[in-house]
Parts: C-alpha cells; structure tokens; sequence
C-alpha cells in the first residue's frame, strides 16, 4: 500500500485518531458499496440510477458522512478543512470520482456563500438543498475571460424597483444542468472597476435563463448559461451589491484544497491499479515490476504523491491553525494537480493498450486530470499568485 498521509511528519504533526477513523471508514465504503455499484454502469457514466443512487445515500447518511462542508445546524457535517481533504481525496477514488466524488452518495454541498446571506435565503436554498444532496452551481466565469473574473465579468444587473434585470452570459459552468439552483455573480457598478460585483441567488427556470451544454472532453459537460432579462428579486440578492467577492473569497480559496485532494485520490487509485498491473504482467521473460524503467515510473509516482499530500494536508492543517493559506492554497493546488497529470500518464504508459482501454478507467481519469490543470484557478494564475507573494515577501519556512 502506499503512502497515504497517516502520518505527515510536518513539524510532528499527525493525522488525528478520529480523522484515521474516519479515513478507514470511507475506504470500506468506497471499496465495498461505490466502486461495485459503478461496475454495471458504462464507463463515462456520471450518475447512478436512482435506486441505485438513493440506497448509497442511505449507508452514507447512517455513517455521518452527508454534505460534508455545510454547517451541522443546517443538516451537513460541518467538517472542517482537514475533515474535508479526507473525504475528498477518498470519494475520488472511483471511475466518477474526479468531478463526481464517490458518485453523489455523499450529496453535494451548496456554495458556503449561502451560508452569508440572511435567514430567509437560508432557509429557502441551503437547507433544503442539504436536505435533498441536490446540486447547485456557481457562476462566474464569462467568455471574455476566467482568470481575471473581477476584471472580465460583463454581466449586468440593473435594479428595477423590487428585481434586478440580469443580461449577460456565463461559460463553463459545472454542474447547472443538474440544478434547481446556484449563485451567480453580475456587475453592478462601473464597468472598468475591479470592484462592483454582485452575488445573486438565480432559480434554474427563471424567465429568460437559457441553459446549453458544452462538450469537453469529459462526460459531465459544463453549460453556457445565457441571461436575456432575467428578473431576480432584490430578496435573492446575497449581502449589499459591490460585495459579491468580498462574501465568496473564503470558498474561492479554501476550495482549492479539496479540490486539490481529488486529484491525489484520483492519481492514487490510478498509481495502484499500475501496482497491481507491474506486479502480474510478464513481458521478456520477466515481471514488468522487474524492469528498471517500470520501477522508475512508479517510484516517480509515489514522490509526487507524497509531495503533493504534504502541501494539501499542510494547507488544510494552517486553515485548522486560522491562518490565511491563500497562498499555501495556491501552492497545493498547482502542484497537486500537475502531480496528478503525470502520475496517471505514466500509469497508462505503464499498462500500455490497457491504459487506453475503456475497460478500464485510466482513460477516462487521464482526459479529467487534464483539465484539473484549469478549473479552481489555472496553473499559470496559481504560479502568478505565488510569485507575487514571494516577490513582496520573500522565501519564507513554514510556521
């Protein structure tokens, strides 16, 4: 088995008993009830049937493991960061892992910005989305630009008495054609202002709301959504207007770090499937595992996975601490999701014509880590963010 973050060794650190319990707890679950379910289902498929469906959210809702990033007052299980990696890197290890961890048995938490918003748009979106497990989206990258959605965002939303009328579109939006709901961001002030952004609440359905889908080269394609009119009442409005950033820049951060947390999972599990695969393999008269070349690829594999755990636990850990780990979070995701792109190229390289076979799923996890690489912020973004804070701070030891 390799290593799997039980023991960091980051300045002592260790990973708590409870966290190892629960870590224990997923891998059963995962090994017994998700990956078999997904066995009879074709191989991009992104979505259980839903008998199937609801008899894995039943085991997972007994097991305490339900929305797992929303508040337990609300019906989640309030776990935090560290609490969140955990399961994140464990519920990727499935053929759907990638972009729909352990298949949707553990529902799918709302963005935590509903959770600023006031009573009444709580109780109206959050709980019952927590409720359900049902998706929601977050909308805010637009065609003129992604990495830059301050600057880039043309949406407009102008108040007409008790709505705002919404005009604009939205592209690469995961997620909004299996929504009811989600949270869309719209300037409301000067048009070449950074600032001016508004976070709206926005029902799937709405009049003037158009929804297509983008084919990519993963199966859950994202949607452009198109706004032509679209009256949202003032009610939907989270915080004051110019304050859509202001609300959503904890999740726009910490999010990196689960994120980052799949693509470690999703490479592990392709890292032991070439294990298994070397060890049983005989090509020339000898195990595949004997031949150098095989062996410096798998060990190449478990350095960058081990790297690539330390900065994701370690990022997670600060978060634990209060610290800001905008950086620390940059850091895990870039390398995390690199790490991932070159752990499962050579796990196909390594299983030769098998690695490319739909029979299993390497294929399908070497098209999804690619794109890892741009969603939660692109490599390039993340290695600007990181310049910058070295430029202005210098190297510095972790603390």
């Amino acid at each position: 088995m390799s290593y799997d973050g039980e023991e960091i060794g980051l300045l002592g650190w260790q990973m708590p008993e409870e966290l190892r319990a629960m870590r224990d707890m997923l891998r059963k679950f995962m090994t017994g009830q998700v990956r078999p379910a997904e066995e009879a289902l074709p191989s991009d498929s992104y979505e259980f049937p839903k008998d199937v469906l609801e008899g894995l959210r039943k085991q997972a809702r007994d097991l305490g493991i339900w929305c797992v990033q929303s508040p337990v007052d609300h019906g989640g299980a309030g776990l935090s960061l560290l609490g969140q990696v955990v399961v994140a890197e464990e519920a990727a290890k499935c053929r759907m892992g990638a972009y729909v961890p352990a298949g949707g048995a553990f529902g799918f938490d709302p963005p935590n910005v509903i959770f600023k918003g006031n009573a009444d748009q709580i109780a109206r979106y959050a709980v019952p989305c927590i409720a359900n497990g049902d998706k929601t989206f977050v909308a805010i990258s637009e065609p003129s630009g992604g990495s830059d959605p301050a600057r880039a965002i043309r949406t407009r939303a102008v108040r007409d008495g008790d709505h705002y009328v919404l005009n604009g579109t939205k592209v690469w939006i995961t997620g909004a054609g299996q929504a009811t709901w989600g949270v869309v961001f719209a300037r409301t002030g000067d048009p070449q202002a950074r600032g001016g952004i508004t976070s709206f609440i926005v029902d799937i359905g709405t009049p003037g709301l158009t929804l297509e889908p983008i084919d990519v080269i993963r199966s859950y394609s994202p949607y452009q959504l198109t706004f032509e009119d679209c009256r949202i009442p003032v009610a939907n409005r989270l915080g004051e207007e110019g304050q859509g950033f202001a609300l959503a820049e904890d999740w726009l951060v910490h999010q990196r770090v689960p994120y980052a947390a799949t693509c470690i999972g999703t490479a592990q599990a392709a890292l032991d499937i070439a294990l298994d695969w070397a060890r049983d393999r005989e090509t020339f008269g000898k195990k595949l595992a004997d031949h150098q070349a095989i062996q410096w690829m798998l060990a190449d594999s478990e350095v960058d996975l081990r790297a690539a755990r330390l900065l994701v636990y370690q990022a997670a850990w600060r978060a634990e601490r209060g610290a800001n780990i905008k950086l620390e979070a940059s850091v895990a995701k870039l390398f995390a999701s690199e790490a991932a792109n070159r752990v499962v190229d050579r796990c196909v390289q390594i299983l030769g014509g098998m690695g490319v076979a739909k029979e299993l799923p390497l294929e399908r996890w070497f098209r999804e880590t690619r794109i890892k690489r741009i969603g939660e912020g692109p490599s390039e973004v993340h290695r600007m963010v990181i310049a910058r804070d070295l430029i202005r701070n210098g190297s510095r030891e972790v603390d």
